[in-house]
């Protein structure tokens, strides 16, 4: 069965209409992509690329130009970006395409148009008629794999909010996604520890002990962590987890926040790392980057992280319809 993509342009003030089409004039797709977005601003990004006749654009409305020359957050902008959002995914749960590519979008313009937003993950697991602890945020590179337990928290929030069943989610799910993309062969996970020295054994915090290592125990006579198929370590200090696995020691790593993920996922595939939301009822892949307002407004537009997005989300989409994720 052929796959079609459905793509969310982002928010018009930043980077995310340039690196969509740039990205689809990079990659080639088995069916037209569905791309949603300010078809005036569209539209001529794509018949200058030659792609006007290859993608299937799809109107959310218009965004006053002055408003996306400014490039900052604005309720106009962010207004489209939703639209956008949700018009993409309307598509995958109406049956019309396999998967979601998102572009990046603004927060804070989106929470000015009226709408309160934490991110696109949480809004996608809302969409699909999921509490937001159902699925995972990761980042998937060719030099680490990272899944999070907690997303987009103070960090003041996050040792209260380091729960067994969030723990456990991650990790079974960045299990399934190495699995699914065959890149785990008798390879490892390791669970990374919230405080410094995972810990020292109380010492300086009590959620590996209490929390993060009952968790993993439970977890090592289960499927996919037997028939040698991926071994399960930790927790770990993180600054050990991350370097071993940027060694290749480890197959992925556990993050428990936020920042102690995406620093390492930036500092060692930026610009090839794709956002993935694991526990969906579909495929959504996304580039590692905000809106970067800045290189819009200097036209220093790099489309790497959104062809990444693009790939990884049709690879992933082909191997669901097959059976292989």
């Amino acid at each position: 069965m052929t796959v079609r993509l459905a793509i969310s342009a982002g928010d018009p003030a930043g980077v995310g209409p340039e690196v969509s089409v740039r990205a689809l004039a990079s990659v080639a797709l088995e069916a037209p992509p569905l791309l949603f977005g300010d078809a005036a601003d569209l539209g001529p990004r794509l018949a200058a690329l030659g792609l006007a006749d290859r993608v299937e654009l799809i109107d959310v409305g218009r965004c006053d130009p002055e408003v996306v020359r400014r490039h900052e957050d604005h309720a106009a902008s962010g207004l489209i970006a939703l639209a956008s959002l949700d018009g993409a995914i309307d598509a995958v749960r109406a049956g019309r395409a396999a998967a979601v590519v998102t572009a990046p979008v603004s927060k804070a313009a989106i929470t000015l148009c009226g709408q309160p937003f934490v991110g696109q993950t949480e809004h996608l697991a809302r969409r699909a008629g999921l509490a937001d602890d159902d699925v995972t945020m990761m980042f998937l590179g060719p030099r680490l794999s990272v899944s999070l337990v907690t997303t987009h928290l103070s960090i003041r929030a996050v040792p209260d909010a380091i729960t067994a069943e969030r723990v456990r989610r991650a990790t079974v799910h960045l299990a399934e996604a190495l699995v699914a993309l065959e890149a785990a062969h008798g390879a490892s996970i390791t669970v990374s520890g919230l405080n410094p020295h995972a810990g020292e054994h109380g010492l300086f915090g009590d959620e590996e002990t209490r929390v993060i290592a009952p968790v993993l125990a439970s977890l090592r006579g289960l499927s996919p962590f037997v028939e040698g198929r991926l071994a399960l370590a930790g927790p770990q200090p993180a600054e050990a987890a991350f370097r071993m696995a940027q060694a290749a020691v480890h197959a992925g790593v556990v993050a428990m926040f936020h920042d102690q993920a995406t620093i390492a996922s930036k500092l060692l595939d930026w610009g090839s790392a794709v956002n993935v939301t694991w526990g969906l009822p579909f495929v959504r892949t996304s580039v590692d980057h905000g809106v970067a307002f800045d290189a819009a407004r200097s036209g220093r537009i790099d489309p790497e992280g959104m062809i990444a997005a693009v790939e990884l989300g049709a690879r992933l989409a082909r191997g669901r319809r097959g059976g292989g994720a």
